[in-house]
């Protein structure tokens, strides 16, 4: 599986790549499908109607703008750089994710699909889709993992309650990446009347970029609020990164602005060993370019190049490959990424909810550890955005237990 990669100069990309990374490896039976997929998606994105009608519900259902909070208390804390939190968990459903599933939702209701299947890992995708199929009155069925089931309990039931359809998978790890197998086994049977609503910046084409395009209303925001705010362009933007939808969504109108400092935070879980982690950049024991779920990307394989096990306590962290858009920014140096340890982002869960008020999903609290680790190496002029991607309801029952044994 493990290749070489090739770096090719960004500039040069064609539709469906980003430089070396991305492309389209699935079955014959889903070529016309994401063909299909994809003309419908670039006359939607040309259409004004559509695209008025996705601003109206952005506004209006989910909550957008969200605002730019500067954390004072966080920023004392921590001594240094200012800290501002993008507030995505203020949207309706509690995360992003609601941006891309909304967009999709009204995509497919367009293409004339009815049945919708999704995969989620934390859950945070799935109550999103089952949200918009709600609200289009469309049938709805989301793939988890039986881990991430045991794990994110509140949100199967959200989804459940909500009129989706929660199917179990217990393949392989029971994760993520397992659901993402068993949505396209459905998608491969049902591709005539369904319509797959991919969670993150991930896939074959035209998923990453579609996901991408859905998710750029963040960095869209957040320039002009930070130059309304501070007169002038963030010095850092942190996001956590799983298959990399909330980064991309954040980076993306600042790629241009060479002085912005870009970076990605992955799960390091219990450690730099393979198997412990979900760090696909880390130089040891890290991921390797290869095809994972129908993209050129990096990929944690094994000595025999199968695909590894991870381990992060966030459910949507927990994942073996990544966008292939992140492929290209790190390989071209745009941006940057590092790794936060599960302890790492467990102490910062509770720094934020007790200097702010603020209790962060875990995959987001991982970008707040980085935050916590970077701000006071940085002047008091410096400015760090982070995008604060969920809030940590859903994460109740894992907290209540790991910081119980923290003693905390």
């Amino acid at each position: 599986m493990s290749t070489t990669a090739t770096i090719v100069n960004p500039a040069r990309s064609v539709a469906g790549r980003f430089g070396a990374y991305g492309g389209r490896y699935v079955p014959e039976t889903l070529m016309a499908a994401l063909e299909e997929l994809e003309a419908a998606y670039n006359a939607a994105r040309e259409d004004a109607a559509f695209q008025a009608e996705l601003d109206d519900l952005l506004r209006n259902y989910c909550g957008r703008p969200t605002p730019l909070y500067f954390a004072k208390r966080l920023t004392e804390q921590c001594g240094g750089a200012k800290i501002y939190l993008k507030r995505e968990d203020l949207l309706h459903t509690g995360a992003h994710k609601i941006n891309n599933a909304l967009g999709q939702g009204l995509l497919a209701r367009r293409m004339g699909k009815h049945r919708i299947i999704a995969e989620t890992g934390a859950g945070q995708h799935g109550v999103a889709t089952a949200t918009v199929c709600a609200l289009l009155g469309m049938e709805c069925v989301i793939y988890m993992g039986e881990e991430d089931m045991r794990r994110q309990e509140l949100n199967v039931y959200r989804m459940r309650l909500l009129g989706a359809e929660v199917r179990g998978v217990a393949a392989g790890s029971a994760t993520l990446k397992d659901a993402i197998n068993e949505a396209m086994r459905d998608w491969v049977t049902n591709v005539r009347t369904t319509y797959y609503i991919l969670g993150s910046a991930l896939g074959a084409h035209p998923y990453p970029t579609m996901v991408r395009d859905f998710h750029r209303v963040i960095s869209r925001e957040a320039k002009a609020q930070m130059l309304e705010r501070e007169g002038k362009l963030p010095t850092a933007i942190v996001a956590c990164v799983g298959g990399g939808s909330n980064a991309i969504g954040a980076f993306y109108e600042f790629l241009g602005d060479k002085n912005v400092q870009l970076i990605g935070v992955e799960a390091g879980g219990r450690g730099p060993k393979l198997g412990e982690h979900a760090a696909r950049f880390q130089k040891v024991d890290g991921g390797v370019p290869g095809v994972l779920q129908g993209t050129y990307s990096y990929v944690l394989q094994d000595e025999n190049g199968q695909v590894a096990t991870t381990h992060s306590v966030s459910a949507g962290l927990d994942y073996a490959s990544v966008g292939p858009e992140h492929a290209m920014l790190h390989d071209t140096g745009r941006a940057t990424y590092t790794s936060c340890t599960d302890d790492a982002a467990l102490k910062a869960t509770v720094t934020l909810s007790r200097t702010e008020g603020i209790l962060p999903a875990l995959e987001s609290a991982h970008a707040v550890a980085e935050a916590i680790r970077l701000a006071p190496t940085m002047a008091k002029t410096d400015v760090l955005m982070v995008n604060l991607s969920g809030r940590g309801d859903k994460d109740m029952g894992i907290l209540s237990r790991e910081l119980k044994i923290q003693g905390v």
